[in-house]
């Protein structure tokens, strides 16, 4: 039998991000137990046990935040007029409308892949990316297709430029650098006939200004520029499955708020649609 443990080493050897949730704090009467845990894929779906039907769409939607910003969270899922207790950094606090009156806290660590950065080129100063890029936890590589990489560093410095960028941008790489001057760098572009969405995603110059002189200097701008890239400008850690950007709605006889899928209760009354957290709910609302 598979366990999440298993899965999740399954995952994790695959590259595939996913988050990590673990019952810390159950307080009775609740079904879930300290050290339960789950896992939950981009797209929404979990695998494991952290809660019931009334918990699991506020952990489902908590899990998918978690894997957009890379941050690990708190998740306190409290009953219905329970004593007030302030959100904190790292934490969050959800209603739990079910008539079980528990309480659990949830650790959500999201477990994303290293992030890989291609490099292009047998320079001084992709030697010096190549470093720096390992000291910050990339994944680096020299060889091979640029499918999959968060970032492809142009460092040949004349040689094969054009076709290196013409391939990552057709491996729907989102950033490339090329290093360049300003002017080299226009005319390699221009000569590429590029759309202004694929210019968009090569940068160059390559990396921020900061005067940098010396290889090692350089590469501190370029790998400065990638890291603002991810942590400021959204760029995705990893290529692969997007996080599912799934449409929320408020159930109407608890006021919890549910992620709409497949699996969600629903109903249409009167032209209009309704989702529910189970399918309790549903039947009270079309009985009314």
């Amino acid at each position: 039998m598979t366990t999440i443990t298993d899965r999740a080493r399954e995952l994790t050897v695959s590259r595939e991000p996913f988050v990590h949730a673990t019952v810390v704090r159950a307080q009775e009467p609740t079904s879930a137990r300290p050290g339960d845990a789950a896992v939950i894929l981009p797209d929404g779906s979990i695998e494991g046990f952290v809660g019931g039907v009334c918990a699991e769409s506020s952990v489902r939607a908590a899990a998918l935040d978690t894997l957009r910003d890379g941050n690990a969270l708190l998740l306190r899922v409290l009953p219905d007029g329970a004593a007030t207790f302030p959100e904190a950094p790292g934490a969050r606090v959800v209603v739990n409308p079910c008539h079980s009156g528990g309480a659990i806290e949830i650790f959500l660590r999201p477990m994303l892949p290293t992030p890989v950065l291609r490099l292009v080129g047998s320079t001084p100063i992709s030697a010096a990316v190549a470093t720096l890029a390992a000291f910050l936890d990339f994944e680096v590589a020299t060889s091979g297709d640029h499918a999959g990489c968060t970032a492809v560093v142009v460092a040949g410095l004349g040689k094969g430029e054009q076709e290196a960028i013409r391939a990552a941008l057709d491996a729907g790489v989102e950033f490339i650098a090329l290093v360049a001057g300003r002017k080299r760098g226009a005319v390699v572009l221009d000569e590429l006939e590029l759309t202004d969405a694929e210019r968009a995603r090569v940068h160059t110059p390559a990396g921020l200004d900061i005067g940098a002189r010396t290889p090692q200097e350089i590469a501190l701008s370029i790998m400065a520029e990638v890291v603002r890239a991810i942590r400021v400008d959204g760029l995705a850690r990893c290529a692969g499955t997007p996080v599912a950007r799934q449409q929320q709605a408020v159930d109407p006889v608890c006021g919890m708020t549910v992620l709409v899928g497949p699996e969600t209760p629903h109903a249409r009354v009167d032209g209009q649609d309704h989702w529910f957290c189970c399918a309790g709910c549903r039947t009270s609302f079309t009985a009314a």
